[in-house]
């Protein structure tokens, strides 16, 4: 079955138009001017999140912060783009990836000691560069009225097998989908990962989004999608519009389909506030900011040593993700790849 273009072209096209949008002046027409004396963070990741990050932190320093919103890649890109004259003192992303953008650019400035010391282990690149902020697990959402646990694939790479054709979904146009098939890329080398995309583009349905794709499950269009976890579980949580005949298969196994994406905090060499940006990324992994995500609802895992997590969530310890450095995921190789596979 060809790959179904029309939704992930939509998807493609949106992205520079939400960055538009974020960094104007709120009807997506005036150009985004920084606030003199106000710390400058620059986020992709989820805004209630972000904001509830900043409320806090201004209301125990008395540091005011101004949030500048936009896409993963697109907002990692711009920093680039941007250079040492970038208005922006931090960075926060969904996925690592896009940080590491910002990383090879040599724009980023060495996270604390301390602030690094307040992770959990294994959720810290080897670079020092940045940390992490939360994280996100890979998952197989299915549907229970179609497919057995038992009727799964035992890897995320079986789906490129032919039996699976046409029987699955994913959002290849979305930083999350990205984010995971640089896990893959970190993991398994190109040539399987190549192979996997040509398979995806030939074989999968596409959907625009993560929550498309669980939408497309429950209804029976796939019997199976790739997603992130917090998507099921917030709408579990609620009143289960998007998940009603769905249940969540994680691989485990070191599999690729077990993969941690990890959103991530930087801080820029260029700011003029690196003082307090250091203080703010301190101020998210530290307990109480890491209580703040947990408390926001958005079901993403805490980061930071000794906090727990949501209780619906299975423990981040044992989700078995495979031993991939996120120092090492390549975002910009990824889009070739899927551009040379006729997916992008």
């Amino acid at each position: 079955m060809p790959l179904n273009r029309r939704p992930l072209l939509g998807a493609l096209l949106a992205l520079p138009l939400a960055l538009t949008a974020c960094a104007g002046g709120g009807d997506g027409e005036q150009p985004f001017e920084a606030e003199a004396g106000a710390l400058q963070i620059y986020s992709s990741q989820h805004r209630n999140v972000t904001q509830a990050w900043a409320e806090e932190f201004t209301r125990s320093t008395g540091i005011e912060t101004q949030i500048r919103e936009g896409q993963d890649s697109s907002m990692g890109h711009m920093i680039v783009e941007e250079g040492e004259s970038s208005p922006a003192d931090v960075f926060l992303t969904e996925n690592s990836p896009a940080m590491t953008v910002v990383e090879r650019a040599g724009l980023l400035a060495p996270v604390a000691e301390e602030t690094r010391g307040q992770l959990r282990e294994g959720t810290a690149p080897s670079s020092g560069l940045w940390t992490a902020i939360a994280a996100r697990s890979t998952v197989l959402v299915y549907n229970t009225d179609l497919i057995s646990e038992e009727e799964l694939p035992a890897s995320l790479m079986d789906l490129a097998d032919p039996e699976w054709a046409g029987r699955w979904g994913a959002a290849p146009g979305g930083a999350d989908f990205q984010a995971i098939v640089a896990g893959m890329l970190a993991d398994r080398g190109e040539a399987e990962t190549r192979t996997w995309l040509e398979a995806l583009a030939e074989n999968a349905e596409v959907y625009q989004n993560n929550i498309a794709t669980m939408k497309a499950v429950s209804a029976g269009e796939v019997p199976v999608g790739i997603m992130y976890h917090y998507y099921w579980y917030r709408d579990q949580a609620g009143e289960k519009e998007s998940s009603a005949s769905t249940a969540l298969h994680y691989f485990g196994n070191q599999d690729p389909g077990a993969f941690v994406s990890l959103s991530a905090g930087g801080v820029l060499a260029s700011s003029d506030m690196s003082d307090e940006a250091q203080q703010f990324l301190a101020y998210v992994t530290g307990p109480e900011g890491q209580k703040v995500l947990v408390d926001s609802g958005s079901m993403e895992y805490a980061v930071g040593a000794g906090v727990e997590s949501d209780p619906a969530l299975p423990p981040l310890d044992e989700l078995e993700a495979p031993p991939v450095d996120p120092f090492t995921l390549n975002s910009d190789e990824v889009l070739t790849l899927m551009t040379d596979a006729g997916i992008l």
